[in-house]
């Protein structure tokens, strides 16, 4: 078992406990030294303190950081499309099919294991089952994601998305024509009353959840091409909400984008259906302050080529909504 001896200095007498530790700890975040100094493994003086003791010339601090959680993730060899990284963060863009994190039916072949053989010290970042992951995005839905490389740019990104401080843009092609050139869908989000896999628009039982959306392009069919942004992020977020709005994610077999409605296409569009082989949802721009240097970093991945390939069919028969 490790343990770390500290004794405060003169300059530090009326500090925080909590803040002296993550001062001298500085690549531990403070919500983590805060979890430890509550449950015992923090001792000032040989005795438990809170958070908020303020420390004193020559106090004695004995920290015992807790023993890595055993998980069994794998790291796996499978490439990565890196649009940036330091040694803080990297912002990836994940192809479609690739799931994020391990879960039922899920064990290994995630983005976790990659990360895990691109990263070897990420495995204590953030949730042990998990590491450094801060949001994820759906199995099919392609595009950016962030991950954070150390405990202290986790808790950063972590409180970024709380306060709503990340801008993150979507694309997507949706079923039906929308009259207006751009709008916004303010409903909340839970688990579906029925079916469990899935979720719905909730009224008050619901969580808080905010979409604007803005008219790109429109085509025959019809469907058009929105440019979406996330205020919130509740699971299934854009899906749910466009789908309540009557206007499904094309190949969206979950919430009523899928196989039955491109059945239903015009015979000159019937081509479409070879093309589309998922939900046509990219995560194509992301904007976060960076966890160090409070610097702006924006970001932006093209479409995929299968989501490329649907717009290049429809663009002759294309209508600029802008």
């Amino acid at each position: 078992m490790t343990h770390i001896a500290l004794t405060v200095e003169t300059v530090e007498q009326g500090l925080r406990l909590d803040q002296v530790l993550s001062r001298r700890l500085s690549h531990i975040s403070r919500a983590r030294i805060q979890r430890w100094i509550k449950t015992g493994l923090v001792l000032v003086n040989q005795g438990g303190r809170a958070a908020d003791y303020r420390v004193q010339a020559g106090d004695q601090l004995l920290v015992t950081p807790p023993e890595p959680e055993t998980w069994s993730l794998t790291p796996e060899p499978i490439p990565l499309a890196v649009i940036y990284e330091d040694e803080h963060l990297l912002v990836i863009n994940k192809p479609p099919g690739l799931v994020v994190h391990p879960g039922a039916g899920h064990r290994t072949g995630t983005l976790v294991q990659a990360l895990l053989h691109h990263c070897s010290d990420l495995a204590e970042v953030g949730d042990v089952k998990r590491p450094g992951l801060v949001h994820r995005l759906d199995k099919e839905t392609s595009g950016l994601l962030v991950v954070a490389k150390t405990d202290v740019a986790h808790q950063s990104l972590v409180n970024q998305f709380k306060q709503r401080l990340l801008s993150k843009i979507y694309l997507a092609l949706v079923w039906g024509h929308l009259t207006e050139p751009q709008g916004e869908i303010v409903q909340a989000i839970g688990r579906h009353p029925r079916e469990r896999q899935k979720m719905s628009v909730h009224g008050r039982r619901g969580r808080e959840a905010y979409t604007s959306w803005r008219r790109l392009r429109q085509y025959p069919g019809p469907l058009t091409l929105l440019e979406l942004e996330l205020h919130t992020g509740r699971t299934h977020q854009i899906r749910v909400h466009l789908a309540a709005l009557g206007h499904p994610v094309v190949g969206d077999q979950t919430y009523g984008g899928g196989a039955r409605r491109l059945s239903a296409l015009p015979t000159e569009l019937l081509g479409l259906k070879t093309l589309v082989p998922r939900q046509l949802l990219h995560a194509w721009k992301l904007s976060l302050r960076h966890p160090r240097t409070a610097e702006i970093l924006s970001f932006e991945a093209d479409l995929p080529t299968d989501f490329q390939a649907v717009l290049d069919f429809l663009k002759p028969r294309a209508a600029c909504s802008r």
